[in-house]
């Protein structure tokens, strides 16, 4: 794939968000018929965006309205009270027909038997579109069957500063492997003293993000995070991928500095390759994009996915749509995901809030076709590797990425740091 750089264009990203797991109890029952009564069909989207509420409430939902001849009652759910909302709600009896999350949410869901199983649905469309959807349906699997439907796609790989990298006489096309990318950075690093006042290259390790750079260093190594429900990521392959991680910000050969800081989620005008302070950076396609929006005159190439046994690079479904196993309004619940998850409302959905679409096909439409960003992100799909979808799975994340800090600061090994990770994630699955 052709390196390519990043063009103007204006969009309202959202965010990458890690799902709170859910504790689930009592039973619930949703409005709402298949007999198309008079109660509305309830559903819960995540997150407050400004122009995502605009677009569902005012176009999307609007449309679905007519062409199905009924009422759809929307409300959008903060992330922080999400989890604790529907809690309340299935407790009470009055848990929305369909809800959205994030597949961190799903295993857990499913353990508590709080969501349909919809691979019977998928099974009625038509080969093409599972075809079109199959790199995004994935993620919303559990155990090999489906029980969400991605609204969007999010990946982060590796942008750079075309001028810097042409000033150190930097080929981009060279660049497919870690260790390409590393030597890279060596050269793009610069020091006063023993202070770095260029970083050569970023990883996201902010809380969380440590976690999600880890695992696109391990899939890049061959390793995984979890096989099945037991721990995998205490591997020869972790190991080496912590190891590399740790030394781009240790000891006299350094190439990253602010260990910690949160650029992935700084205004456009903040980020590190917009300020100059770095000159490679770990980006989602949402950020990459807020910058060319920001800083037209400014050259952002993207990196494919890179490798050190394999290319792979964290992504995968976004947050999308589950369907109350306690709803009345099954079908109706349905073609109003199917709805949501159609060619050309996807794309809309894709385009007003600043993602991936989940589509392949998306590839060939006007908003992605303007925007490199979106073209070299589409195109390492599938290449994305997410985070696993098992039961615990933020419970386990929380206590990797608190290691993860430790061997990045220094505090221990990368192998006593997984090791440590490992006991403790065996704890939580035995628990």
């Amino acid at each position: 794939m052709d390196v390519v750089p990043v063009i103007r264009r204006t969009a309202a990203p959202v965010a990458l968000v890690a799902a709170a797991t859910l504790v689930l109890v009592g039973c619930s029952s949703s409005a709402g018929g298949d007999d198309g009564g008079s109660e509305p069909l309830t559903v819960w989207f995540p997150g407050t965006s400004e122009p995502e509420i605009d677009l569902v409430t005012n176009t999307l939902v609007p449309q679905f309205e007519e062409e199905h001849d009924v009422e759809v009652d929307v409300t959008f759910v903060d992330w922080a009270d999400l989890a604790p909302k529907l809690n309340s709600a299935f407790a009470a009896g009055t848990a929305p027909d369909v809800f959205g999350h994030g597949p961190a949410a799903a295993a857990d869901l499913v353990a508590n038997e709080r969501v349909l199983d919809l691979t019977d649905y998928v099974s009625t469309l038509s080969e093409e579109d599972r075809d079109d959807l199959a790199a995004s349906l994935i993620g919303g699997q559990v155990d090999g069957t489906q029980y969400l439907i991605p609204l969007s796609v999010s990946g982060q790989l590796v942008a750079y500063r075309a001028d810097m990298l042409e000033d150190a006489g930097i080929d981009p096309s060279s660049l497919r492997t870690w260790d390409d990318v590393r030597a890279a950075a060596d050269e793009l690093t610069e020091k006063e003293g023993d202070t770095i006042t260029r970083a050569g290259l970023l990883l996201g390790t902010a809380a969380i993000q440590r976690s999600i750079s880890f695992n696109a260093l391990i899939s890049a190594a061959g390793g995984q995070l979890m096989d099945g429900t037991e721990v995998a990521f205490d591997s020869p392959e972790g190991v080496a991928a912590l190891e590399f991680f740790t030394e781009l910000y240790a000891g006299d050969s350094a190439v990253g500095n602010n260990l910690g800081n949160d650029y992935l989620n700084s205004a456009a005008a903040q980020q590190p390759l917009v300020t100059g302070d770095a000159a490679m950076t770990l980006l989602t396609s949402q950020a990459a994009m807020q910058i060319a929006a920001a800083e037209p005159d400014l050259e952002i190439g993207v990196l494919p996915a890179l490798s050190f046994m394999q290319p792979a690079a964290f992504g995968g479904a976004g947050a999308g749509l589950f369907i109350n196993a306690d709803t009345e309004a099954t079908e109706l619940s349905w073609d109003f995901i199917e709805f949501m998850s159609s060619p050309e409302i996807s794309t809309a959905y894709a385009e007003g809030t600043g993602n991936i679409p989940i589509r392949a096909s998306a590839a060939e439409s006007e908003y992605v076709q303007s925007s490199r960003v979106l073209q070299a992100f589409l195109a390492e799909m599938p290449n994305f590797v997410p985070n696993p979808n098992v039961p615990s799975w933020t419970q386990i994340r929380d206590v990797l990425d608190a290691q993860l800090e430790q061997a990045l600061a220094g505090v221990a090994t990368p192998d006593a740091a997984l090791k440590a990770a490992a006991d403790q994630a065996a704890g939580i699955i035995g628990g």
